[in-house]
Formats: C-alpha cells, structure tokens, sequence
C-alpha cells in the first residue's frame, strides 16, 4: 500500500498525521475485504484551498473539512469485482490500484473536533475514513447509505480503538 501524502499547509497535530492516515487507510482496506494493494493520495490543505476546490468540483463556494475523488467507478459500495476489467486502475509503476485523492482541510479537522468535544486524532481519523469508504464507493445520499456507511465508519475506528473520547 502506498499513501501518497503531502502537506500544503502547516500542519500542527498532536500525533503524527502521516503515520495515523497510513494506518486509517490500511485497516480501512483490510475491513473492507480490499484484494489488491493500493495507491491513495492525501493532501492536507488550508481552508482557502478546500474552499476553492469544493466551489471548482462541488459548486459550492465555502471552506469543507475534507473531498474525496475516487478514480474507480464501482458496481456497488465495497465490490471491487470489475477493478481488473480497467487496466487504467492500475499505477503501471508499482502496480497498485488508484483508489483516488483525499483532500483534508487541517484548520477544518481541528474545528470540528474542538465542536464535536473529541480529540484531533478522532477527527482526523474519521475524516480519512470518511473519505476511504467514498472511494470505494460509500455514500449518504439516502437514509439507507447513511445507515451504512455510519456503521463502516465507526467499525474501521472502533478496530483502531479510537472513540470519540
């Protein structure tokens, strides 16, 4: 697995945020039933940059607390059934699968979690996660998808033992 991690922004965390997404995105993989190595990216991106990609990809014009591009369109959340009918999935370099890119607004994660009144490392965590299972094709569009992506959400940190404590 490869996490292709870069800062764009001071990033001051009280844990080390590259060795916690590395270890989101893994167990996250390992949950899901994930048959191949993958390749992720993640940039961590002040609040003016999140608020300039949400409005160019979202069309909305405020700041978020994280984006996700998936680069594989799936059957279904979690099938990863068709992946090998794409040779495009695939970094001809290492061979692994592109999953896509995370962009996660650090000033947004510190806000939330000071208002959700848990640690960093949590919001952090969840954010990842969050944006893991939208690249494997989670969503919460509807009740039903937001019922079960919650409950992949909290599996993934509960497995990692992070609680919102």
């Amino acid at each position: 697995m490869t996490v292709l991690y870069e800062e764009q922004t001071t990033v001051q965390f009280p844990f080390d945020p590259k060795g916690l997404a590395q270890d989101v995105i893994r167990t996250a993989l390992e949950i899901l039933g994930f048959p191949y190595e993958a390749e992720v990216s993640l940039t961590i991106v002040s609040e003016g940059s999140i608020q300039e990609l949400n409005r160019t990809f979202r069309n909305i014009d405020r700041p978020t607390d994280v984006l996700s591009f998936p680069l594989i369109e799936l059957p279904s959340p979690g099938d990863f059934s068709e992946i090998d009918a794409v040779p495009d999935n695939y970094n001809p370099d290492t061979g692994e699968v592109m999953l896509g890119d995370i962009v996660l607004s650090a000033a947004h994660a510190k806000a939330q979690a000071a208002e959700y009144g848990h640690s960093e490392k949590r919001e952090y965590a969840f954010l990842i996660t969050h944006s893991m299972l939208h690249l494997c094709g989670y969503d919460h569009l509807t009740p039903q998808e937001e019922a079960e992506m919650n409950a992949m959400q909290e599996t993934i940190l509960a497995k990692m033992d992070i609680s919102r404590s």
